[in-house]
């Protein structure tokens, strides 16, 4: 999770359930953070912070980026719960659902195992180090 473009949390955690499709692991992986993003609102809000905006989820699975919009329809009734809770927080206005292209997805400095090169760049995202324009960081 990042506030003002500064990573604040990251999060991992093996899954509970095992899930036959990836649709069913990334909407239920999406559920755990809107329940961390309220979380982290409501406390900021106690603290006298105003929220304005919604807050953006990257998602590089395109099947739940469309499946989570207002106008869709859920064909897979395994993943119900999940999908209601996303798709109530996307109606209250507390995040926005967006697609993120795969091979851009900071996620994956954790979960894959990338060249130098593509690891150093992704990492100078993060850390604002400048190390995606080829310098060191």
């Amino acid at each position: 999770i990042f506030v003002n473009q500064a990573p604040i949390l990251w999060y991992s955690k093996r899954q509970n359930t095992v899930e036959a499709s990836t649709f069913g692991s990334e909407l239920l992986a999406m559920r755990t953070a809107v329940e961390t993003i309220e979380g982290l609102r409501y406390k900021l809000r106690m603290l006298g912070v105003p929220l304005n905006e919604e807050c953006a989820i990257f998602c590089d699975n395109n099947s739940v980026v469309l499946n989570v919009k207002p106008e869709s329809s859920l064909k897979k009734k395994h993943v119900a719960v999940n999908w209601h809770r996303v798709r109530e927080a996307i109606a209250a206005g507390t995040i926005k659902v967006t697609k993120e292209d795969t091979l851009r997805n900071l996620s994956n400095i954790l979960t894959k195992c990338l060249n130098g090169p593509k690891l150093r760049e992704m990492i100078g995202y993060i850390l604002w180090c400048g190390c995606q324009n080829g310098s060191k960081c």
